[in-house]
C-alpha cells in the first residue's frame, strides 16, 4: 500500500445495523471512530451481544492512537468495554457520552485503567497527525456530534448519526454553519448515515411530538404509564414539562432509565421542577390521575419494568384497568413479537395502549435525517468523494445512488466491511481487505466470555436434533462392562421404547466387539460408541442429535 495516502478501513457497521466502528489510517496512526455492538439475529442462540472483530487493530496496536465517539447509543459505544480490555487507548467522547461510558466500563471493571477525554463542539484538537474538530448534530440522544478529521491529504467527515433539528429541546440546535465553513474550505470524503435513506422529505424534529403528547396528558382520566428509550432524553424532558403542567407528579421506573435520567440531570440537561419526582414506592399512594409513571422496556424486553408490570409483577408499578400506556418509541426490527406480547398483556388488564402503529399521531419521531436532509448535507459540505455508512448493503446502495445523481459528488464509493479506501488529495481507490467478522459475547463481555463459532454450532444442533447420552459403566480393576448401557435422550423428537432398547444393543455391540486394549482406552470406547449410533440413529430416525457418551468407573 502507498504510503501517502489514507486509508479507510470499516470495522463494522457497513452491511449491518449496528457494530460501528470505522479506522482511519495515516502511516503509522490510526483513529478509531466508534466501537460499537450489535444485538443478535435468532440464529446466534444464547449470544446476549455481538462486537466486532478487531484483528486489524490488534495487529496494528501500536499505532492505534484513540477512539473517538460521536455519541453514547449501544451501537457506537457498546463495544467498548471488549474492545479496551484487548486494546487499552484513550476514548474521547463529549460530556454526556462519557458519562454513559464510565458507567458501562465500571460495570466491566475496566474504568480505573480507561484514558477517558472530553471533546467540546467547535473546539478543535490534535492527535498524532490528525486534527479532530468535533460538530453539533442533533439526534434522539443528546450530547451528539459529527467529526471533521482534519488529515494530510484532506478532510474527512464522518456525521454519525443524525438529523437536522434546528429547535431541539435541549437548546443545542444542529450546527449548519459549521458545516457549510467545512464546505467553503473544502471536505475529501464525506461519511454519511444511511438509515434513513428510504424515507422521503424531512424527519420531524422532537418537539413535533409534544402537541399530540399534550392531548394524551390532558384527556387521560387515570395513571399515564410513559415509555420510551431510557437514551432519548429531550423525550423524558417533553414528558416531564408535560406531567408539570397537567398537575401530575412523576416517578421514573426502570434501571436503565433511573440511571440516564440521574445523569441527564446532572449535567444539566434535565432542569427538574421541586417536588415533581417522587420515589416509586409512593405511586400507590397518589390520587391515579396525579400520576404519570416513566416507565422503562418499550422493546418488550423479557425482565424490563413494563414486560413485568404487564403481567402484574412489579414490586411498584402496577397497572390497573382504565390506566393509559404510551409507548413513544419504534418498534426495532426482530422485537415484534415480544411488543406486542407485552401489549397483549396490558390489553388483558384493560389498560389502554397507545402506540406508533400509524393510527395513534405522532408520539415518536426517528432520530436520522430522511432524503432531503442527507441530500442538504451533501450541497453544504460539497465532498470530493462520497461514502455512504451505517446500513444494510441495500441502504448503502441506495444511499450512493442519491448522492450520486445530485451532480456535486466527484465519485461514490460503495464499501462493506474490511473493504479498505485508499485516499490521496485528488484520487481514491479501493485497495484491498482486512480481516473483519463478529465476534458473539454472553453476558458479561470480557475476554473469556467469546462464543466460538462451534458453540454455536452446537447449540443449533442441540435445538434441531437433541441430544443422545449413552452411559456405560466399566469395572475400573477388571475392565469389564458392568451392566447393559442405559441411554439417555432430551430433546430428541422420536422416544420410542424400541428404539432406546436397539440403541442400548447397538452400544452392547461395540463393547462386545472392542479388544480389551480398546478397552482400557476410554477416549477410543467413547469415539466407537459415538459412532455406531450416529450410523443407527440417523439410519433409524434421519435425524443427527448431538451425542456424547460417558463412561462411569465403579
Amino acid at each position: 500500500m502507498a504510503n501517502d495516502t489514507l486509508k479507510l478501513v470499516p470495522l463494522g457497521g457497513l452491511g449491518e445495523f449496528g457494530m460501528n466502528c470505522m479506522a482511519l489510517q495515516w502511516q503509522d496512526d490510526i483513529l478509531v471512530i466508534d466501537a460499537g455492538l450489535m444485538f443478535p439475529e435468532e440464529e446466534l442462540l444464547g449470544v446476549d451481544i455481538v462486537v466486532p472483530d478487531i484483528s486489524y487493530l490488534l495487529e496494528n496496536r501500536s499505532k492505534v492512537r484513540g477512539i473517538l465517539l460521536t455519541h453514547g447509543h449501544e451501537d457506537h459505544i457498546g463495544g467498548l468495554p471488549w474492545i479496551l480490555s484487548e486494546l487499552n487507548v484513550p476514548v474521547y467522547g463529549t460530556e454526556f457520552t462519557l458519562a454513559l461510558v464510565e458507567g458501562k466500563l465500571e460495570e466491566h471493571k475496566l474504568l480505573d485503567q480507561a484514558d477517558l477525554i472530553e471533546m467540546l463542539p467547535g473546539k478543535r484538537f490534535t492527535i498524532g497527525p490528525f486534527q479532530v474538530m468535533p460538530i453539533r448534530v442533533t439526534h434522539s440522544l443528546v450530547d451528539c456530534v459529527a467529526l471533521a478529521v482534519y488529515t494530510p491529504v484532506g478532510v474527512v467527515l464522518h456525521t454519525g448519526d443524525f438529523k437536522i433539528d434546528l429547535s431541539s429541546p435541549d437548546g443545542k440546535p444542529f450546527d449548519l454553519h459549521a458545516f457549510a465553513e467545512l464546505g467553503r474550505q473544502g471536505v475529501l470524503a464525506l461519511l454519511q448515515d444511511s438509515t434513513n435513506v428510504d424515507r422521503v422529505g424531512y424527519t420531524p424534529g422532537e418537539r413535533a411530538v409534544r402537541p399530540k403528547l399534550d392531548e394524551i396528558f390532558a384527556r387521560t382520566k387515570k395513571r399515564l404509564f410513559f415509555s420510551c428509550f431510557s437514551s432519548s432524553i429531550h423525550r423524558i424532558r417533553i414528558a416531564m414539562e408535560l406531567a408539570h403542567t397537567h398537575g401530575r407528579k412523576v416517578a421514573v421506573v426502570g434501571r436503565s432509565l433511573d440511571n440516564s435520567t440521574e445523569i441527564a440531570q446532572d449535567l444539566g440537561y434535565l432542569d427538574i421542577p421541586p417536588g415533581l419526582l417522587i420515589p416509586p414506592g409512593q405511586i400507590r399512594e397518589m390520587p391515579a390521575e396525579q400520576m404519570c409513571v416513566l416507565i422503562s422496556g418499550t422493546q418488550g424486553e423479557p425482565m424490563s419494568a413494563l414486560s413485568r408490570a404487564a403481567v402484574n409483577n412489579h414490586r411498584f408499578a402496577k397497572i390497573d384497568a382504565g390506566d393509559t400506556v404510551v409507548m413513544s418509541s419504534r418498534i426495532i426490527p426482530g422485537n415484534e413479537k415480544s411488543i406486542y406480547r407485552v401489549i397483549d398483556h396490558l390489553e388483558r388488564r384493560d389498560a389502554k395502549v397507545i402506540h406508533d402503529d400509524g393510527t395513534a399521531g405522532l408520539i415518536h419521531v426517528s432520530g436520522h435525517g430522511s432524503q432531503e436532509e442527507l441530500r442538504l448535507m451533501i450541497n453544504l459540505v460539497r465532498p470530493k468523494f462520497f461514502v455512504p455508512v451505517h446500513g444494510d448493503y441495500r441502504h448503502l446502495k441506495r444511499h450512493a445512488e442519491l448522492a450520486g445523481a445530485m451532480g456535486v459528488v466527484e465519485k461514490t464509493f460503495l464499501l462493506e466491511d474490511g473493504e479498505v479506501l485508499e485516499l490521496g488529495r485528488d484520487k481514491a481507490v479501493k485497495n484491498g481487505k482486512v480481516t473483519v467478522g463478529r465476534v458473539c459475547i454472553d453476558s458479561g463481555g470480557s475476554a473469556s466470555d467469546v462464543v466460538k463459532d462451534l458453540v454455536i454450532r452446537d447449540r443449533k444442533h442441540l435445538s434441531e436434533d437433541g441430544f443422545v447420552v449413552p452411559i456405560i459403566t466399566i469395572n475400573k480393576r477388571t475392565g469389564k462392562v458392568e451392566s447393559t448401557p442405559e441411554i439417555v435422550m432430551r430433546g430428541f423428537a422420536v422416544d420410542e421404547p424400541s428404539l432406546i432398547a436397539e440403541a442400548r444393543q447397538v452400544v452392547q455391540r461395540t463393547l462386545d466387539t472392542s479388544s480389551a486394549e480398546e478397552k482400557a482406552d476410554y477416549g477410543m470406547v467413547k469415539e466407537k460408541v459415538r459412532t455406531e449410533l450416529k450410523k443407527y440413529i440417523q439410519k433409524s430416525t434421519s435425524r443427527r442429535p448431538l451425542i456424547t457418551p460417558v463412561i462411569l468407573e465403579i
